[in-house]
């Protein structure tokens, strides 16, 4: 852990009482830890931006697994990018829903191509792509 440093900023007073009833339902103790979230929400944003950048995230995925071979073409794009993926959850969410949860690692761009063809592989319901990167994470907390 650093040192800490204090530090003023100016902000519009409108600006600040809305920030402070949104970090209030968010449940931050204080000011500060929100802030330094958002610092470091910025920082693994301009990290993972790199298309060489090291990368850890999650694929998920939602489909009716009752569509024509979607099941088997979701798992051969799984097989041929075994390098990245990590691990699989599946979820049976109702009769025809199924929830794929991907967990991947390596480099943003293989990361990000994974994830399009799999979010945009006919039948895929709704997908969606989240990054981090543990270069980029700063402590949680000061």
């Amino acid at each position: 852990m650093g040192q800490l440093t204090r530090t003023g900023i100016a902000i519009d007073a409108d600006l600040l009482d809305r920030f402070d009833r949104f970090i209030a339902k968010q449940g931050y103790p204080n000011r500060s830890e929100a802030f330094r979230d958002l610092i470091r929400d910025r920082l693994v944003g301009a990290v993972i931006g790199l298309p060489e950048a090291h990368v850890v995230g999650t694929i998920t995925l939602i489909y009716d697994h009752h569509s024509r071979l979607l099941p088997d073409k979701l798992m051969d794009l799984q097989h041929n990018h075994h390098g990245v993926i990590i691990a699989t959850t599946h979820v049976h969410l109702d009769h025809d829903t199924c929830l794929e949860v991907i967990v991947v690692k390596g480099q943003a761009k293989q990361v990000q191509k994974l994830a399009d063809v799999l979010i945009g592989t006919k039948g895929v319901r709704h997908g969606r792509l989240v990054m981090s990167s543990p270069a980029a994470v700063l402590p949680k907390t000061a």
